[in-house]
């Protein structure tokens, strides 16, 4: 179901960027001095966030926060069964979840004022109100947006405040964009620029035949051709700050274009059988094996989205018949997800990978006349594994029907403040946008309960 109330009119388009003085003006605009570290945490700082979207609004009712006391009304379908620790449930179609829950910590009190899906997923994705609230159409691309929290990432790596990862790619997006009719915001890294966009991968990487088909070389292209075109374009030079930025674009197609490092992080079919049985066969699956791979490799982050593909309605947002529609949905993400915190763990990579598993809502408390459930984002939940969390804990909770939170509530706001703190990053330090205005990394504070 799309909610699409208004219309959106960019406050800063890319045209007015271009008069602004060019792409390549925003790195100067960028206040860098006062970026720094944390320096607030007892732990190291993560090397790697895998962050994954569940688009559409999963119910936390029938997943990580049932409530077997309540109405059948409430309660819904689902049998709630026993997990890894003594007294916590989660849904009857989530069995290998249930056997890692000693090793996630689960938030049962996350809110915002957000019920539209674009509006929703920017708070989700950047942790931020979108600058109309909720009643518009919010569009990804937009060059007056806050940056999402890879495309930080990257640039807080670009200026060397955060360790330099193993790879010359530092934010990947798969295995598409996520879009309800135009795509959605949050997925970019808005006033920052195009530079610090995530490597965009729109194929499935459970296809036979996948590939990234931007690292590819073109037909009739050999590294030593490759290399003479490069040559070739740095002895033109730049002659303004555009031209400037056209050529970090250049540089970075070149490096990624030529490492040998990428092109094995993304070749997923010399992965075993059984540890691609083990994640499941399914795009899902596949998406978060591939991502234990970029994080393997060194990529800091990783975005995997689960939800509408090719314009497919396979998403979570059941507003009808929502128990065979989740059941459907939580057998893949159920497998893909222990399927990688199982994977992580063994690897050795786990504490130093914080995984978040979460939509951009949950849904309503009581069942409606079409056998679903409505957009809820006054209260749900959101999971997170590794990057120093206390195992097997949980923070806040929701009232007997999950509606509002009880204990603890949680913004948007406070997780992206745990997100940069885990990486070492004061989230109080600031970013300046194209008209110099200050922002702070996250106007929320970092769930510190939640970590050992």
């Amino acid at each position: 179901m799309l909610d699409l109330p208004g219309i959106y009119e960019p406050v800063c388009n890319r045209r007015t960027m271009l008069r602004l003085g060019g792409l390549g003006a925003l790195a100067g605009i960028l206040n860098q001095s006062k970026l720094g570290f944390a320096g607030t945490s007892s732990q190291n700082p993560i090397k790697s966030c895998i962050l994954l979207m569940h688009y559409g609004g999963p119910s936390h009712l029938d997943t990580w926060d049932m409530k077997p006391s309540a109405p059948v009304e409430v309660r819904g379908e689902y049998q709630a069964i026993q997990t890894s620790v003594s007294g916590r449930v989660v849904c009857e179609h989530m069995p290998m979840c249930a056997k890692i829950v000693d090793k996630l910590a689960v938030i049962h009190s996350m809110s915002h004022p957000m019920s539209n899906h674009n509006a929703a997923m920017y708070q989700a994705l950047i942790g931020r109100n979108p600058s109309g609230g909720n009643n518009e159409i919010l569009g990804a691309q937009r060059t007056s947006d806050f940056p999402s929290y890879g495309s930080v990432v990257s640039y807080l790596t670009s200026q060397q405040r955060l360790s330099a990862p193993k790879l010359p790619l530092v934010n990947v997006a798969l295995p598409h964009v996520m879009r309800n009719v135009v795509d959605l915001p949050g997925q970019n890294a808005g006033f920052l620029g195009g530079q610090y966009d995530p490597l965009q991968v729109t194929a499935d990487p459970s296809n036979p035949n996948f590939r990234v088909e931007n690292l590819s070389l073109p037909t009739g292209v050999n590294s030593v051709r490759m290399d003479q075109r490069r040559r070739l374009l740095d002895s033109i030079g730049t002659s303004s700050e555009t031209d400037a930025s056209f050529a970090k674009y250049r540089q970075r197609a070149f490096e990624l274009l030529q490492s040998q490092a990428v092109q094995k992080a993304f070749t997923i079919e010399k992965e075993p059988v059984e540890v691609r049985d083990r994640y499941g066969r399914t795009r899902l699956g596949q998406s978060l094996l591939l991502a234990r791979r970029l994080v393997e490799c060194g990529v800091s982050f990783v975005n995997v989205n689960d939800g509408i593909y090719n314009g497919q309605t396979a998403n979570w947002d059941s507003h009808q018949s929502i128990f065979p529609r989740h059941r459907e949905l939580l057998a893949p993400a159920d497998q893909g997800f222990s399927a990688l915190i199982k994977d992580l763990d063994q690897r050795g990579l786990l504490d130093s990978t914080l995984v978040i598993a979460m939509g951009e809502f949950g849904r309503s408390p009581t069942i409606n006349g079409n056998a679903g459930r409505d957009h809820w984002p006054g209260c749900y939940s959101v999971v997170l594994a590794g990057g120093g969390i206390k195992p097997g804990s949980t923070y806040g909770s929701s009232d007997r029907i999950g509606a509002i939170p009880e204990e603890n509530p949680v913004t948007p706001a406070d997780l992206a403040a745990t997100i940069f703190n885990r990486f070492g990053v004061d989230h109080k330090q600031e970013l300046h946008d194209p008209f110099d205005r200050p922002f702070q990394l996250a106007d929320g504070n970092p769930i510190r309960e939640l970590f050992l």
